[in-house]
């Protein structure tokens, strides 16, 4: 594949499924300079695997494996991040895809999905996304009934949470 074609194939995708990158990257980075490096990391490990996508799933399916594969592998990396975490509404975000008002649900969801472990927070975005537990099970690599109970602890958690908020004023 020519460097050319390269480009034109990754500027289409970052610009169809830039909204995917945005998300993956507010979940797994909580600093305005930790959401740009992992941005760019992400960046360039979608650049890299252009050459690598034969077609069998689909293009956005292809960038959710490679840009959650990437943000875990530098979460991995950068224990500063499981030190470091704070509440989302205290950071000025800078990879917000609108400046419209903030929602406080939407808030609170993505502090929550933070504090889930790596493999759940995946799970949680794919779900929001709306892709199927079969979808999940091989972009993440488990099992589709592994994907079923996972989800369903995941529900219970942020239900459980959602009540104990409304029960303390939050």
């Amino acid at each position: 594949m020519q460097e050319r074609e390269q480009k034109q194939i990754f500027d289409t995708w970052l610009d169809e499924h830039k909204g995917l990158f945005f998300k993956i990257v507010r979940a797994y980075a909580f600093t305005p300079q930790d959401q740009e490096d992992l941005f760019q990391e992400i960046a360039i490990q979608v650049w890299d695997s252009v050459p690598g996508f034969r077609g069998e799933s689909s293009v956005a399916t292809w960038i959710y494996r490679v840009a959650l594969y990437t943000a875990m592998s530098w979460t991995r990396q950068e224990k500063k991040h499981e030190d470091g975490k704070r509440p989302l509404t205290t950071i000025d975000h800078t990879l917000i895809a609108t400046p419209a008002q903030q929602d406080e649900r939407l808030i609170w969801l993505y502090d929550q999905i933070a504090q889930l472990n790596e493999i759940d927070r995946s799970l949680t975005l794919l779900l929001l996304d709306g892709y199927s537990y079969k979808e999940m099970a091989s972009i993440l690599g488990i099992s589709v009934s592994n994907v079923g109970v996972k989800i369903n602890r995941i529900k219970k958690h942020l239900t459980r949470k959602s009540q104990e908020g409304v029960k303390n004023g939050v």
